[in-house]
């Protein structure tokens, strides 16, 4: 059964921490074929001002999840619920 979850990656440009999690992030949404985006913060005032400080952000399902990085472990357990 395929989960019911979508994933957003809160990024910034020139980042090389958004651009990692964005690696991880493709690999395991592509394995457990779960939607997923990515939104610049810097695109939005509000954005910004919510997590420009600690990007890259992960939401599942629009809400936060984690930021800086993948915790491989727990994003796969939150995303096989």
């Amino acid at each position: 059964m395929k989960p019911e979850h979508e994933v957003t990656l809160m990024v910034r440009a020139d980042c090389p921490a958004c651009d990692a999690a964005a690696e991880d992030i493709h690999r395991i949404c592509a394995e457990l074929e779960v939607p997923w985006r990515t939104e610049d913060v810097d695109s939005d005032t509000e954005l910004r001002a919510e997590y420009g400080d600690r990007v890259p952000v992960i939401l599942i399902d629009g809400r936060e999840h984690g930021y800086w990085k993948v915790e491989e472990p727990r994003f796969r357990a939150a995303l096989q619920r």
